[in-house]
């Protein structure tokens, strides 16, 4: 899967203290984070939201990498982050699974598509552009390891309970950042940042 680049800090200060450019990560990850927003409301915007999740890993990161040099009140606002993190980590989780249970069911009902799959996985794997290691996809769709009916009854069962998993997982987190911008956690965690630095 296509990582997003992560945004080019500007203004950073040579001469400022580690708080102050610390502060101006912060604020860039987070205008990262945000960036992704427009795709909250799509559950379909697979890797968007894989991209917002990296954000949030980042915003995170910062965050606890420069715990000491930031406000106080930024402390509580990064288990927000931490989160959306994990919520959107969760979801990316159920769709590599759904991804790789329809590749195995989709090639046992016959297999056209193996090559094609397995030859698109490797050219997007050099690239690191790729959802699943294509090892992986390879002993998914290796006709020697195909299930018998039963196991494949079982697979079908598994697919419909995480795609059900999946919207639970979706609205979940949905409803987290609704909660969030309701109370302007954008703001409220600029307005941290520019707090005073702690003691």
């Amino acid at each position: 899967m296509l990582m997003a680049k992560a945004r080019t800090v500007t203004g950073l200060d040579l001469q400022a203290s580690t708080g102050e450019n610390a502060r101006l990560i912060a604020q860039t990850r987070l205008d990262e984070l945000y960036g992704w927003e427009r795709y909250v409301d799509n559950p379909y915007h697979i890797r968007e939201l894989h991209n917002m999740r990296i954000a949030a890993k980042r915003l995170r990161y910062t965050l606890e990498i420069f715990a000491e040099e930031l406000p106080e009140s930024v402390a509580p606002l990064l288990k927000e982050v931490e989160q959306i993190q994990e919520e959107l980590g969760s979801l990316h989780d159920s769709d590599v699974v759904i991804a790789l249970l329809r590749l195995c069911l989709g090639a046992q009902d016959g297999g056209s598509g193996y090559e094609y799959v397995l030859a698109h996985a490797r050219q997007l794997k050099k690239k690191a552009d790729f959802l699943v290691n294509p090892a992986l996809i390879a002993y998914v769709l290796d006709p020697a390891a195909a299930p018998s009916a039963d196991e494949r009854h079982g697979l079908e069962a598994l697919l419909q309970d995480l795609h059900k998993r999946r919207g639970s997982q979706y609205t979940a987190f949905r409803k987290h950042w609704n909660r969030l911008n309701k109370r302007n956690f954008r703001q409220e965690l600029l307005d941290a940042l520019a707090g005073p630095a702690q003691q």
